[in-house]
């Protein structure tokens, strides 16, 4: 197991730590609970420096990129976030991601599990001129503040102005003193920023924001709220929601797909499919009473398995339900259609809901 550079400062501060991604990590400190609580009602801080970076650059990134990815890269903007996807031919998900324009160059941030598949993929698929490509992953640290109140916990630190930053954007600048990219993007459903900057000057920033504000009610934060968040708020998570087998399509992904690029890899499967429209799709699933939906049990419709679940969990922002993410065929899909769950051999029953479970207010 590898470590980020901001090891030390978990284990000094009690956290619970786990493997993930080839990383020991924090999965909690106080609580996911407590945690899940500042991170909708004040902010969180969480270490995501277990994520691959890629940097690319050269005149013909986006061009190239075009021909791998669902979603557009030649018409992002200067200092623009997008999130986008790379699919195999047969339409699966090798991965979900997100791209970052920058003065002079790219940064692509893939997940952990994935960065050693996604950077041999870019390597054997990198033209032989006009792309040039630096493994980051490990090397530069990742550090997020999530919460209504993480731009104003933020903005004394940086020599960015925070309210004239759009979501989606990034900005190139100092904090505390330390070159960062700050970006507006985030995994929890709430307002925040996420944090590039060299391994080594992790430890102070860390130590800064939470020495500065964790008297306002900033709290570190682990995967194990990080995951309930994300759930929560309708957001994939590769390995449940999208896999090399689970499509963009299948996943309610359709508005990141751009079928008006030329070609790119995956393309003609997901047209395919779109035309066919007799797909298994992800679907919110909310259970009655108190029992918990788990990965991998079985959802029955009509008197017959018709799919699986894929993520689960207690849902604080959704009235302490039990909430789910189910694969299930067309015709269990529709919101409102009553399924049951099957949990060590007893079906409880369960509905459909719309996607997301919970969104934050503007």
């Amino acid at each position: 197991m590898k470590r980020t550079a901001l090891f030390e400062q978990h284990v000094d501060a009690g956290a619970r730590i786990v493997p993930f991604g080839g990383f020991e990590m924090p999965v909690q400190y106080a609580g996911i609970l407590k945690e899940h609580d500042a991170v909708r009602h004040r902010a969180g801080l969480f270490d995501l420096s277990h994520m691959g970076q890629f940097w690319m650059t050269g005149d013909m990134v986006a061009r190239w990129a075009d021909t791998l990815t669902i979603n557009a890269v030649g018409t992002m903007k200067p200092q623009q976030a997008r999130y986008n996807i790379f699919c195999n031919e047969g339409g699966g998900a090798h991965d979900d991601t997100i791209f970052y324009r920058l003065e002079k160059g790219w940064l692509l941030v893939v997940n952990a599990a994935n960065a050693d598949k996604m950077w041999k993929l870019l390597n054997d698929r990198r033209p032989p001129h006009g792309v040039e490509l630096e493994n980051r992953h490990g090397a530069r640290a990742l550090i997020a503040i999530q919460g209504p109140q993480a731009a104003a916990m933020l903005q004394p630190h940086v020599n960015v102005d925070l309210a004239a930053l759009r979501y989606y954007f990034c900005a190139e600048g100092l904090l505390e003193n330390v070159p960062v990219v700050l970006a507006r993007t985030g995994y929890t459903g709430e307002d925040g920023f996420e944090l590039f900057l060299d391994g080594a000057d992790a430890p102070m920033v860390w130590n800064a924001l939470l020495r500065a504000h964790a008297g306002e009610g900033l709290e570190p934060c682990g995967l194990g709220a990080r995951d309930v968040l994300r759930l929560e708020a309708g957001m994939p998570l590769y390995g449940h929601e999208l896999t090399e087998s689970i499509t963009p399509v299948q996943a309610g992904l359709k508005w990141a797909l751009k079928l008006d690029k030329p070609e790119f890899t995956g393309k003609e499967a997901l047209e395919d499919q779109l035309a066919l429209d007799h797909y298994s799709r992800i679907v919110g699933v909310v259970m009655e009473g108190r029992v918990p939906a788990r990965e991998g049990y079985s959802v029955w419709f009509d008197g017959r398995i018709a799919g699986s679940i894929r993520s689960g969990s207690i849902a604080p922002s959704v009235e302490n339900k039990n909430i789910a993410t189910a694969l299930v065929a067309p015709e269990a899909s529709a919101v409102g259609t009553a399924l049951e769950v099957e949990i060590r051999g007893k079906k409880h029953a369960a509905a459909v809901v719309g996607l997301p479970f919970y969104k934050r207010q503007k």
